[in-house]
Formats: C-alpha cells, structure tokens, sequence
C-alpha cells in the first residue's frame, strides 16, 4: 500500500508513522509537506502527531488552514482513507472530519504515559482485527479530553462512531482508568462513513518489537487488513 504521511511545521511524530508503516510494515510512504497543493496517488493519508504550529490558538486550529488540507478534505469526502493520531486527530476534528473536540485534560497537565484501551465497534478499519484484549497503548497530550455536546455525542454512540474506549489492564472502562476526563472514556472516533479515523493514543509508538510493545501494530494491521479485504 501507499501512505502518505502530512508533515507540518510542529509535527514531532512524523517520522515514528514514516518508520512503522515504511520498515516495520514494509508499506510506501509518501511525505507530504503542508505547503502542498496536491497530493499523488495513494491509498490512505496519515495526519501524525505533533505540536502543529506551536499549538496557539487550539490544538490543530491552525494546521486546519495549511493549503495540504483541503486536498486531506477533498480525498476524505470521496471516501477515501484518513486517520489522525493525537495532534492528526485534533486537526481532523478542527477541519470537520470528524466530530467532537479535543479539551485540556481534567487535571490540567500534560500526561505522557502507557494507557490501555479497548476497542469498541468491532466494524470499523482500525477495530475489526484487534479483538476483544486491552491494548497498551502510549498516550502523549496536554489536550486529549473528548467533548462532545449531549445530541451529537448520542449521535456518535448510536452510529457506532467508537472506536476505543480507556479502560484498565482488565478491560474495565470508567473511573481511574480514564487518565483525562473524556466523556464516555471516548479514546478516539471515526466519521459516519467509517472513512475517517481519529485517536488520542500512539499506536505508531507500540509498533516496533525493540521498543518491549507491539499492541500498536493490532491496530495498523487491522486497517490494512480491512483496505484490503
């Protein structure tokens, strides 16, 4: 497959999504910079994470703007594929792609730290391979809190929206085992077209057997199983 990855100014986990799709993966990789205004042929496009643009304003509330985002819009809206992790997910929700916000964690800290998760609809690209298992996943966000309003949000879980849920090493969701307030322990989202896929976490950051941690790959190699299917 061909992935094109965006970098903009502030990406810092553009070259962990390069690594792990490219040597651990062996897929193309394709680098987009964010000044672009076209893009080549590809199969997905990967919004990684990072502190775009210093993260003024709102977190990716100027990446949103920069000219490679409207060809990200325009591939999305033909139904093609598209996912953000932590500041690439922020940036989808800020450009519309996806619903809800990213808010200052509850405890008003930045958290950088293993966190399980569980996935949710089984039905989507990123969920349908993993099963049922907590995956360790890291997280890495000052602004990872979702928030959405009480209709949208009810819009979200009944159209299986959810792709992962924070829970504890037993799979158990709610309390403790939300590390930022999310509401519904909502740890990442997709569109109602299951086309475009946001999430909190890094699972780029689980890939690599080095690293003592692959629960990230379930994840990626779920979504290139299911492109592929």
């Amino acid at each position: 497959m061909k992935f094109g990855v965006v970098i903009f100014p502030g990406s810092n986990c553009d070259h962990d999504m390069i690594y792990t799709l490219e040597t651990i993966m062996g897929h193309e990789v394709i680098q987009l910079w964010h000044k672009d205004g076209s893009i080549p042929r590809l199969d997905a496009i990967a919004l990684p994470g990072g502190f775009t643009y210093g993260d003024y304003l709102r977190c990716g509330a100027i990446a949103r703007y920069s000219p490679i985002m409207k060809e990200v819009v325009r591939f999305a809206n033909e139904g093609r594929p598209v996912f953000g992790i932590c500041n690439g997910f922020q940036i989808l929700c800020e450009s519309g792609l996806l619903p809800g916000a990213l808010l200052h964690n509850t405890n008003q800290t930045f958290i950088c730290r293993n966190q399980y998760l569980i996935a949710d609809n089984p039905k989507t690209a990123f969920t349908a391979h993993v099963g049922t298992k907590p995956l360790n996943i890291p997280i890495a966000h000052g602004e990872g809190r979702f928030y959405a309003p009480e209709g949208m949000l009810q819009e979200i879980e009944d159209h299986g929206q959810v792709l992962f849920r924070y829970c504890d090493k037993n799979g158990k969701i709610g309390g403790e085992a939300n590390p930022n307030g999310s509401i519904n322990e909502i740890a990442g989202v997709c569109n109602k077209n299951k086309n475009v896929y946001g999430m909190m976490p890094h699972p780029e950051r689980a890939a690599d057997p080095e690293l003592g941690n692959t629960d990230g790959l379930f994840i990626l190699e779920s979504f290139v199983k299911w492109l592929n299917k």
